[in-house]
């Protein structure tokens, strides 16, 4: 019989093509008068569109968002916003962006309208990250759940197919470890298969046709579900390590879960099995391990396979288990030293996961 704690949150979600349309309304729904468009400086382009389409809302477009959140670049940004008096943000882009977004909403109060081009899923949840000192810190506050999400499959159009792949398996790792979490409940784990099923269809469809729209907004629904059980229940050790190794080495934040994530799920396997058995089943294939199955994804997706082919140095290896001993996050199996160490060495080589270690 499950026993579980299911607390809904409150999130407003517009879906459909050409849905920026909507951007205006669901700024006025907010009472934003004066809106602060956030963007890294490649979709400052979006951006701008997003601001000619706020009309007299709009104040401007800050177009410095980073890779895993800077605290530096928080503070820019809030200077920014005090300045032009801002007070509502709609950030536009990925999960940089909506980071930054998350930033702002702690340091100066103001609300937020997401609008994803990724498939990072992080706009629908109130877990923010911040780096400083080489350090990324997590934490989760209502504050930063963004008040409305604006779901337009025709923004994601121009993602490079690589990009796309290694943003949606960064989704589908979400999912992954709901299904094991310790606080998860039946509501997440229907959400989570489903939008590892919806990922795994769309990101296979968007490589072989990358202007198929239908794909592209499988993609978009798959990170939709799977943020949302991000936001609802725990994460475990694959969001641990790519925490580590992102934050401690800037390694880029896609591409780091998309190779660390059939790993993770073969650490996890014996201590998870009817996890693994939806995983399997929701990738199209009950008969391989979930691990296994998820290895032959990244590799079909073109997504590279091994940290060192992303800025990894074997030397660190040491160090990036150091620091996820040092403050482990909950997992259906204990951290144990020496399994981590072979399981970050075979990442670093981009081997086949064991599913003995």
């Amino acid at each position: 019989m499950h026993e579980f704690v299911y607390t809904a949150q409150s999130a407003r979600v517009v879906f459909g093509t050409g849905a920026l349309r909507h951007l205006e309304a669901e700024v006025e729904q907010l009472s934003g008068s004066r809106v602060l468009v956030l963007s890294t400086p490649n979709q400052r382009p979006i951006a701008e569109l997003a601001l000619q389409l706020l009309g007299a809302r709009g104040v401007g477009v800050y177009d410095q968002a980073k890779m895993h959140v800077p605290v530096a670049t928080v503070r820019d940004a809030a200077e920014v916003a005090r300045r032009l008096s801002a007070d509502c943000t709609v950030a536009i882009g990925g999960g940089s962006t909506t980071g930054l977004a998350k930033g702002l909403a702690l340091e100066c109060g103001l609300p937020i309208v997401a609008v994803p081009t990724t498939y990072a899923g992080s706009e629908m949840t109130p877990i923010y990250g911040m780096t400083e000192g080489g350090i990324k810190t997590t934490g989760k506050d209502v504050r930063v759940l963004p008040r409305s999400v604006i779901y337009d499959p025709d923004l994601s159009a121009g993602l490079p197919t690589a990009l796309a792949a290694a943003s949606g398996l960064n989704a589908m790792a979400h999912a992954a470890e709901g299904l094991y979490a310790r606080d998860g409940n039946p509501i997440m784990g229907l959400l989570a298969e489903e939008s590892i099923r919806a990922l795994a269809r769309g990101l296979r469809r968007v490589v072989a046709q990358p202007l198929d729209s239908l794909a592209r907004s499988d993609c978009l629904y798959g990170a939709w579900l799977a943020g949302t059980v991000l936001g609802n229940v725990g994460m475990a050790l694959h969001h641990k390590l790519c925490h580590t190794l992102g934050g401690t080495f800037n390694l880029p934040h896609a591409q780091t879960h998309a190779i660390i994530l059939p790993y993770a799920m073969a650490y996890n396997s014996a201590a998870a099995p009817q996890a693994m058995d939806r995983i399997a089943r929701a990738l199209g294939d009950s008969q391989t391990p979930a691990a296994t199955s998820l290895y032959k994804l990244v590799g079909d997706l073109g997504v590279p396979c091994a940290l060192r082919d992303i800025g990894l140095q074997s030397h660190q290896i040491d160090q990036a288990v150091d620091l996820v001993m040092a403050q482990p996050y909950w997992n259906p199996r204990p951290m144990q030293r020496d399994a981590l160490s072979a399981l970050l060495q075979a990442a670093y080589e981009g081997a086949p996961p064991d599913l003995s270690v």
